[in-house]
């Protein structure tokens, strides 16, 4: 199909439930930091216990295309290195990326481990990207990386990259953080292209697969059938823009304090600014605080959200904890029978991963009872206009737009006004499942 590049996920290679001993058979050596280029296909004698990265080399070779795949990599330690496990080998979770010729460009191994217990995380954080003559650099990181500043964010913005391949071997968890959501909504962040391939695997909940632009998305979720699917998308190659890193971390730095920080949903370099209109509101009157209705607690994603209801045809509503607050004006094309709430988290989360985390989210919840906000829903049929901001305190915001069957849509604006985040759309194409600023305040970790 002329593709010119090929991801492939990760663990798909040798698969799930190791211990240490018991994938050390399937695990290639590559040498890490090599110097000189070594071809794998061309030269197999090079080094011992290379089968699989040898096949890896002759396909890329074979069909002249660039390819990146996950496997398990063995490295041996010295006794006097304190990090050296007790018995003599490193062992990491692994991406290799092959250039047409076959040719090893680059390796990067996984630094987020998510109960990973076979392998081990690298001394230092791998910043891994290779070139390419159809897209320039690629950067290379896997799965539970995505949610962490090291080496992803650090990669991108240190060597300002724009394209990014990511095999995963991701468990979705409605209502924030399924997988083609956060792929959609980190490419949208950093305005980066990614090629995302996640293993597809429903009964662990593992599925959903892309190819992201910050404006447009080709993706794949299918919870119910067993086949996977190749997904094959002809995508804008996003050029740097090219600054000093001083340049770049002080563009980070300002975004949190810039009036006028958003995309629109037509062009990448369309800079759309709020309508003079559209103000901050402050607090909701004192009028209106005696209507406001009932704020409660409910558990999303393992944290302790507050939220408040999302009643009635149209409406302005706030909920705050610890120092944000979240503001949402709506209204409804047509009345359901569907429990909608607005909730606000700003605080570490601590299961499955440690992570601090600012979010304000609209969600539709399981019933009709507030208990079963933030529950997993997959199925939604209100149609929404709405305009949800946040005072956020860190940069790095993800805005996720999730509608009804985990289907995809793009907000009409968003961005930075005074130091609020801002996400507003008219209308979704289906009924709305999710809008959130998801923020990550890495440097409360």
């Amino acid at each position: 199909q002329g593709a010119q590049i090929i991801v492939f996920p990760e663990d798909g290679i040798h698969g799930f439930n190791f211990t240490r001993s018991s994938i050390y058979p399937y695990l290639d050596f590559v040498p890490h930091s090599h110097s000189g280029k070594w071809n794998p296909c061309r030269e197999p004698y090079l080094f011992n216990d290379t089968e699989v990265v040898q096949r890896l080399s002759c396909m890329a070779l074979k069909n002249k295309l660039f390819l990146v795949a996950n496997l398990g990599t063995k490295q041996p330690c010295e006794r006097w290195d304190p990090r050296c496990p007790s018995d003599g080998r490193y062992q990491f979770n692994t991406n290799v990326a092959f250039a047409a010729d076959g040719t090893l460009l680059a390796t990067y191994r996984k630094h987020n481990l998510y109960f990973e217990y076979a392998f081990d995380t690298p001394p230092e954080p791998d910043y891994a990207f290779f070139d390419t003559p159809f897209a320039g650099k690629f950067g290379m990181f896997t799965c539970f990386d995505i949610l962490f500043f090291e080496p992803a964010v650090n990669l991108i913005r240190q060597y300002n990259l724009k394209q990014i391949v990511y095999p995963t071997a991701w468990m979705n968890q409605l209502p924030l953080l399924s997988a083609v959501e956060f792929q959609q909504a980190f490419a949208t962040a950093f305005n980066v292209n990614i090629l995302a391939a996640n293993i597809h695997h429903p009964t662990l909940g593992m599925t959903g697969s892309g190819i992201y632009t910050p404006v447009k998305s080709f993706i794949y979720h299918n919870m119910e059938s067993y086949g996977g699917k190749l997904i094959v998308a002809e995508i804008p190659v996003i050029t740097p823009d090219y600054k000093t890193n001083s340049e770049i971390n002080e563009r980070f730095r300002e975004n949190l304090h810039d009036s006028c920080r958003t995309f629109t949903s037509t062009s990448l370099d369309d800079e759309v600014c709020f309508k003079e209109q559209e103000e901050i509101p402050g607090r909701v009157s004192e009028k209106g605080k005696e209507q406001s209705p009932p704020s409660f607690y409910a558990e999303m994603m393992y944290d302790n959200f507050t939220f408040v209801p999302v009643w009635g045809e149209k409406g302005e509503l706030q909920v705050c904890a610890n120092t944000l607050c979240c503001y949402l004006n709506y209204r409804r094309a047509v009345l359901t029978d569907e429990l909608y709430a607005l909730g606000v988290f700003d605080g570490l989360h601590t299961v499955h991963g440690t992570y601090y985390v600012q979010a304000c989210a609209l969600v539709k919840c399981g019933g009709l009872s507030f208990s079963t906000c933030g529950q997993e829903v997959t199925d939604a049929t209100a149609l929404i206009d709405f305009q949800l901001w946040g005072n956020m305190s860190t940069p790095y915001i993800f805005p996720l737009l999730l509608t009804s069957g985990i289907t995809l849509d793009f907000a009409d604006h968003m961005g930075w006004k005074n130091n609020y985040y801002f996400l507003s759309k008219n209308r979704t194409s289906s009924g709305l499942l999710t809008a959130a600023v998801y923020g990550r305040w890495y440097e409360k970790d």
